[in-house]
């Protein structure tokens, strides 16, 4: 086993492998040495009513496309034609159309297992990337260039690596940020999310449905059929002491639930799927940047997943510290240097900051049951739907453009 890397990847996830496909393809003089550590062994992907989503932005499409993967996840992906937000009991909505933005579509739903499985091809078929699968790293430890790895192999025993940068992508409870005394900025939303697929009378039609309750959020995102059933991935917020009733409801009683706060907008619902569900916080890294180190995705950040923009802001900030090391190498820099990994802060800190304030005020304000809120929320609505520059904002922060815009500008 090799054991000196210009560049060590922590999780092999979506984030992770995104990022390190990323980085294999960056115009380089000289390719990096580059190895990916992933905990969890991969499952070969099936298709099932029970699968689990992700709504990808245009923004992150276009990534996709930019790594030559995009053939490859076009095939299990649904585009958004249509966006419809509401807010129950009330009037006023937004409703964007992908022919209006002169768009395709304003995204795509991926199945998860189909977009693991093509990112982790990706990651074996790479000629500059040793993929280690499963592999745990026991402990990091911190040079005056880069850092110590020990990894646990997947045939058995540990090995020694050091790297130039560490780049840190293994989820929202990484163990490493602990031994690393990175702390974390919560904001528990007292909310859980309920996770299931369901199916309905009408198709959708490419439309995902975003509706604003006074118990939280709900949103339906749109599924390509299977076996004759027009599917939906449903994201359904709930109260923290209120989730587990709604989740030990009789499929019929959960339905019929589900229908009196949802509406008929995709007809009666008909089927529900296996549900899950997990409690619900905003969380900030205190560190997102150390000599030597970087934090990606979760780890980094974690937002409610209604607004759907967690996935979409990782592979951003992935796609900026790609261009930053990228530009470093051409400079004869160091990956791991501060001032370095600093630049990539930077850049990074005004799309980070309006995604998660747009993420967390928009929860915020459509769960509160203030009488000053309530209208402030019916005129928001009302007033982007009819003021044309409002709702062109509102659909490029949605769709995950606007950062990547004011960049190429």
């Amino acid at each position: 086993m090799q054991t000196e890397y210009d560049l060590v990847v922590i999780g092999g996830g979506l984030v992770g492998a995104s990022f390190a496909c990323m980085m294999a393809q960056a115009k380089m003089q000289a390719p990096l040495r580059i190895l990916v550590t992933e905990a969890v062994a991969s499952l070969q992907a099936s298709t099932s009513f029970d699968a689990r989503s992700t709504a990808l932005s245009y923004g992150s499409q276009q990534i996709y496309h930019g790594l030559g993967l995009w053939n490859a996840l076009s095939a299990y992906a649904t585009p958004i034609s249509r966006i419809h937000v509401s807010d129950r009991g009330h009037f006023g909505a937004v409703r964007m159309s992908a022919a209006e933005l002169g768009v395709e579509a304003l995204g795509q739903v991926v199945e998860n297992q189909h977009l693991g499985v093509v990112l982790t091809q990706a990651l074996e078929q790479s000629a500059t990337i040793d993929y280690l699968c499963p592999a745990r790293v026991n402990s990091l430890m911190p040079l005056p260039e880069g850092a110590e790895l020990e990894v646990s192999l997947p045939q058995g025993g540990t090995g020694w690596v050091r790297a130039g940068l560490v780049v840190l992508a293994d989820g929202g409870k990484s163990p490493l940020t602990t031994d690393l005394g990175i702390g974390t900025q919560v904001k528990p939303y007292e909310q859980r999310a309920i996770i299931a697929n369901v199916a309905f009378s009408e198709p959708h039609g490419g439309v995902a449905f975003e509706r604003f309750t006074d118990s939280g959020p709900m949103a339906i995102l749109p599924l390509s059929p299977l076996q004759g059933e027009n599917r939906g991935a449903l994201v359904w917020t709930q109260p923290a002491e209120q989730a587990d009733t709604v989740l030990a409801l009789e499929d019929a009683a959960f339905l019929a639930a589900l229908q009196q706060r949802f509406g008929y907008r995709l007809g009666h619902f008909v089927r529900v799927g296996a549900r899950n569900a997990y409690p619900l916080s905003l969380s900030m890294a205190r560190e997102q940047v150390r000599p030597g180190l970087v934090l990606l995705g979760n780890v980094a950040h974690t937002l409610h997943p209604v607004a759907g923009q967690g996935l979409n802001l990782a592979l951003r900030d992935a796609e900026a510290l790609t261009h930053i090391l990228a530009e470093a190498v051409a400079a004869g820099k160091a990956l791991g240097a501060m001032p370095v990994l600093q630049a990539y802060e930077q850049r990074q800190r005004q799309d980070q900051s309006v995604t998660i304030q747009f993420s967390h005020y928009m929860t915020r304000l459509f769960s509160s049951p203030h009488p000053a809120l309530v209208w402030a929320r019916k005129f928001g609505l009302f007033s982007i739907d009819l003021i044309p520059p409002l709702k062109r904002e509102f659909a490029r922060q949605a769709m995950g453009r606007a950062d990547r815009e004011v960049r190429r500008a």
